[in-house]
């Protein structure tokens, strides 16, 4: 199979957005912009760094970095439409797998209604995939991590560090556990916030940040665009109880730097915490308060920690890109 008989074989048979002119089978596609605001965002994911086909099957592989994608469209309360998808294929790859990985992304993007509607597949050494989406939001409601004031309480969904954890049992074996299962899921098909982050339209501000690299690491990135202090509980961090006994050494570690959970951490003024948990429960998601933002007491923002009476300063951690070999 060539390359234009394998776009004809992924070319959506009906497209579900009525913006839509123009999808796959053209030099590119068109559409109509609402009297919304658009966003988009883009991921590239390259396997041996970001995954690998020891732990992952071609289906997963195009779940989850579509589950990327969605992940910042959700951290901007964006409503899902396109999605692009250009993927270098290495020798070796069948046309039955390359079909799974298209199939994993088609399975998510039917969730939110996504057209897929162009891209581009080459050959190369070693697969990479990046992926495009572009979703809307009401004008002016974008949501930013730059919005977190003194007084706002820090919240999070779901619970942290699974998607580490199902990494761990998928590199070394399963001892059996009947909640292994469930950690494997979370790191291969990750559910991002989407539908929550619609539901806090009525939030005048909110601050939003997707947890791609660690809660961490995220924290941290609010307190720099907000010029902010933020107070983080450990005690308060959500997880599943489980990987406390599956993982007694490292399982804190993973909480704050695990990464790749694709929940979200936000803050939102105290008054309005009542109707962030109305949102949680309305669409089915875990949320829990984690801490406090406060002002700047130094010349720079920080991210604190507390554990045991102690707080100590909370630095970046996590997966982060662009370091030198030895950092």
């Amino acid at each position: 199979m060539d390359e234009f008989q394998f776009i004809q074989s992924i070319q959506p048979s009906y497209y579900r957005q009525s913006t839509l002119i123009k999808g796959v089978s053209d030099d590119a596609a068109v559409f109509r912009p609402t009297d919304k605001d658009v966003v988009t965002a883009v991921d590239t994911m390259v396997e041996g760094v970001h995954f690998s086909r020891k732990t992952m099957e071609p289906y997963h592989i195009g779940y989850r970095v579509l589950a990327a994608n969605l992940s910042d469209l959700a951290a901007m309360a964006s409503t899902p439409a396109f999605y692009l998808v250009s993927i270098v294929i290495p020798e070796g790859w069948s046309e039955q797998e390359l079909k799974e990985l298209y199939s994993g992304m088609q399975h998510l993007a039917s969730l939110y209604k996504m057209d897929l509607i162009g891209g581009d597949t080459v050959s190369g050494s070693e697969l990479s995939i990046s992926v495009t989406v572009i979703g809307y939001v009401e004008k002016d409601r974008a949501r930013y991590r730059s919005q977190a004031e003194p007084g706002d309480i820090v919240f999070a969904t779901g619970t942290l560090g699974d998607s580490r954890a199902g990494l761990e049992i998928l590199l070394n074996g399963s001892s059996g556990e009947a909640s292994e299962k469930f950690f494997i899921e979370r790191h291969r098909t990750p559910d991002p916030r989407v539908f929550f982050a619609l539901e806090l339209e009525e939030i005048p501000r909110i601050a939003l940040n997707d947890i791609s690299d660690g809660v961490a690491n995220e924290a941290n990135e609010i307190v720099e665009a907000s010029h902010v202090d933020l107070h983080l509980d450990m005690d308060k961090l959500p997880f599943t109880s489980s990987i406390k006994d599956l993982f007694p050494d490292t399982y804190k570690d993973w909480i704050l730097s695990g990464g790749e959970d694709f929940e979200l951490v936000g803050t939102v003024e105290e008054a309005l915490w009542p109707k962030v948990q109305q949102a949680a429960k309305k669409t089915g998601v875990k949320v829990s308060q984690i801490g406090s933002v406060q002002a700047m007491k130094k010349k720079d923002p920080i991210v604190y920690l507390h554990e045991g009476g102690k707080k100590n300063v909370l630095m970046k951690s996590g997966y982060t890109h662009l370091k030198t070999k030895g950092e």
